[in-house]
């Protein structure tokens, strides 16, 4: 069963506490990201720290909403490179990058799970569930603290329906699906043309302008042997 709300306003949801949280090197650099980026009206989905081409540090970020534009990852790396060169967290010289989430994105938090309902998901636990760590399958929204989650790498002998808590996940992320893939253009058409709008490079249609649904044509079968019937009657009379 999913809980089901009114919608959480985006200051709730930019103040909403991730549940899937990194550990280590790279929990001390999002002790030190995490409240800026929330100064600056974004949310921190992800740190990782990688050895690729010398250190990386990959910091992936999003407004409320969960659109974010270039612009907002180049704001993000002015703002944070010169706290993290205070804060050092890391000892040794390291390459930052600022980062949307991307289509198959991160579960951090509760509404996370909650607006990716529907989707399919591999998800890996730092806790195990029932002997198991790893779980593929479609998201069917939140249970109180747990996600829910229907597995469609199940055995004649297990249960396809699972609760897996949210704070026990290590990883969670969205599988790249056609399905996904057109849910996000759609979603990237409305803001771009949302966008447009705000900046007066579009007019925003009137309220009465929406578009009526198409009227069923009248030469069908039905209408046909509508008329037959009723000509037929006039003619008896």
């Amino acid at each position: 069963m999913t809980d089901r709300t009114d919608g959480p306003s985006p200051a709730d949801l930019l103040h909403e506490p991730r549940l899937v949280v990194e550990p280590g090197l790279a929990a001390r650099v999002s002790a030190v990201a995490e409240p800026v980026l929330t100064g600056m009206g974004y949310r921190l989905v992800r740190v990782r720290v990688s050895g690729e081409a010398g250190t990386t540090v990959q910091i992936m970020a999003e407004r409320p909403d969960g659109t974010m534009l270039i612009d907002d990852c180049e704001a993000v790396s002015r703002a944070l490179s010169p706290v993290l060169d205070i804060a050092d967290p890391i000892d040794r010289a390291y390459r930052l990058e600022i980062s949307s989430p991307g289509i198959d994105r991160p579960l951090v938090r509760r509404s996370d799970f909650e607006r990716h309902a529907g989707h399919l998901v591999r998800i890996e636990m730092a806790v195990s569930h029932e002997g198991r760590k790893r779980f593929r399958g479609l998201l069917l929204g939140v249970d109180g603290d747990r996600a829910h989650l229907r597995r469609d790498d199940v055995k004649t002998d297990e249960a396809a329906d699972v609760l897996l808590t949210i704070e026990d996940i290590a990883e969670a992320r969205l599988v790249l699906t056609d399905a996904l893939i057109a849910e996000s253009m759609r979603k990237g058409k409305a803001a771009e043309r949302e966008l447009r709008q705000e900046l007066g490079l579009e007019k925003a249609p009137p309220p009465h302008a929406r578009r009526a649904p198409a009227k069923k044509p009248a030469n069908t079968k039905q209408h046909r042997l509508a008329a037959d019937t009723a000509a037929k009657r006039k003619k008896g009379d």
